[in-house]
């Protein structure tokens, strides 16, 4: 299929993945000695044939008629692939605690801690935080709704920071998770390919994890899977555009949002809001999360004239779309709804078929973003 989705292929080394940028190809003849290699260099040569390749197959656009279809009935061509595709087509992504260490299960604490102790460095810098292991847990007295159960007496500046969060705890009204200390949303969860590893991975009794997508028949799937939990859970249908459709969660709320190979599947001229609409969900410090196509990528390169929607934005032959990002404009999206960049990477791995001597050069970026703490109290 033209712009296929296989985006979760990775090399495990001793049955454990390696974070990517750790495998180089320092010598060409050793191509087909791995699976993939990270951080491959294109020779000028390369990247001028890729955007000839993009001028080519966007030079014909898909009529208009069409494109309104692909949006008014986005949400069955999703149910169609699903119904087809089930729970068989990607596979659980344990990658994600390598990229991601923000959703295991000791980033919980270690994350808030962290948070603190910067804040701490920044407004007094005259106060030197022990490296020690008592030191981490002084710091470690909470600063939000999360609270760790420490019982020793919390500093001055610990106090401050308390009484500046104080007014942006959750509203005590019932809502799913709401008695959870540590919350994430995933966006796009398809199947649970994201959801599913993170609560088997990360047994935090404080942790409630919520989950949506767009598409029905991939939250049915999901709660219908023998590892939802809905005491630990919530599944629930929403479409990242609906700007009248509120999440089930409060404002300020949510330590973690991820993003997997989904804000390339909607319109770009929706992206802005719809991550507007997010990063309010987000406590001071919570962390948005991000993977997803990088211009030029294989999968874009492959399109055929007649599938280009918009500037590197297209149709799949099973009605689904795709963009494919630079990192200044997922910078853009993410400062603009007022988030503090943390990471913004390309991930550019060749990955080899070595039985049928094939190469395939795919893009990734990889993005967190941080929402920042106290960023409106003064």
């Amino acid at each position: 299929m033209d712009g296929a989705y296989p985006e979760d292929c990775h090399t495990a080394v001793g049955g454990k993945r390696q974070q990517f940028g750790s495998r180089f190809l320092s010598d060409p003849a050793r191509v087909f000695h791995h699976n993939a290699w990270d951080n491959v260099e294109w020779s000028e040569e390369q990247a001028a044939a890729a955007e000839r390749k993009v001028q080519e197959n966007s030079s014909q656009r898909v009529c208009q008629e069409k494109q309104v279809d692909y949006e008014i009935n986005a949400n069955k061509y999703w149910n169609d692939f699903y119904k087809i595709h089930e729970n068989g087509f990607f596979k659980d992504r344990h990658w994600l605690f390598t990229e991601f260490p923000e959703l295991a299960p000791i980033q919980n604490q270690n994350h808030l801690k962290e948070l603190l102790s910067e804040k701490k460095r920044s407004e007094v810098p005259e106060c030197k935080s022990s490296e020690e292991g008592s030191g981490l847990k002084i710091e470690q007295q909470d600063c939000s709704s999360v609270s760790l159960g420490h019982k020793a007496q919390p500093t001055p500046v610990e106090e401050n920071v308390t009484q500046k969060l104080s007014h942006l705890e959750i509203c005590p009204a019932e809502f799913p998770g709401s008695s959870a200390t540590y919350r994430i949303l995933e966006v796009g969860c398809g199947v649970g390919n994201t959801v599913f590893p993170i609560l088997q991975t990360n047994n935090d009794p404080r942790l409630f994890v919520y989950c949506c997508d767009f598409s029905s028949t991939a939250i049915e799937l999901v709660q219908t899977n023998s590892a939802y939990d809905p005491s630990r859970c919530f599944a629930f249908v929403h479409d990242l555009c609906d700007e009248d459709k509120s999440y089930p969660v409060p404002e300020d709320s949510l330590n973690v949002i991820i993003l997997i190979f989904v804000l390339s599947a909607i319109v770009p001229d929706k992206m802005q809001k719809a991550i507007d609409r997010l990063s309010r969900l987000l406590k001071p410090g919570g962390m948005m999360l991000l993977r997803d196509y990088g211009r030029y990528d294989m999968a874009q390169l492959r399109f055929k004239k007649g599938q280009c929607l918009s500037e590197n934005f297209y149709v799949r032959g099973d009605g689904t779309r795709v963009y494919f990002f630079t990192q200044d404009e997922l910078d853009t999206l993410f400062t603009t709804a007022g988030l503090e960049k943390v990471q913004n990477l390309v991930d550019r791995r060749l990955q080899v078929n070595r039985g049928k001597q094939l190469t395939m050069y795919r893009v990734w970026i990889q993005c967190k973003y941080r929402k920042p703490i106290l960023s409106n109290t003064g």
